[in-house]
């Protein structure tokens, strides 16, 4: 999941497509939150620019066993080396999914112009 849409799934705000809603609503699916959504939402928190702070996230991660965050590590930053996106919070949560192997939950345009991550959300 990206920092957007861990924001409206979290605080049920905003919309979100049909395909990724159907997916977050299910329990047979477990979720991956990098820390540098998490670092993203205490900013925007800290701004007022989102309805929802770090510490209401993190209770919401820590009372489902569906979610689990994930530290950057070596691995995750050398998947980061060979990916070209201009935003470097988006490059390291991209890598992250890349090296899980798994697809992204976003509603970010340019995300679905890289060709070696699948994008989920329509």
């Amino acid at each position: 999941m990206d920092t957007v849409t861990v924001i409206r799934h979290f605080s049920d705000s905003g919309k979100i497509g049909k395909k990724a809603k159907k997916i977050l609503n299910s329990s047979q699916n477990l979720f991956f939150i990098s820390v540098i959504s998490l670092m993203e939402i205490l900013y925007l928190s800290e701004k007022r620019r989102i309805n929802i702070n770090l510490r209401e996230t993190l209770y919401k991660i820590e009372q489902s066993s569906l979610y689990t965050i994930i530290d950057l590590t070596p691995d995750i930053l050398k998947e980061a080396e060979g990916l070209n996106f201009p935003d470097l919070h988006d490059r390291l949560i991209l890598s992250s999914t890349k090296w899980l192997g798994i697809p992204i939950i976003s509603s970010d345009k340019q995300f679905r112009k890289l060709k070696t991550i699948e994008v989920v959300w329509d």
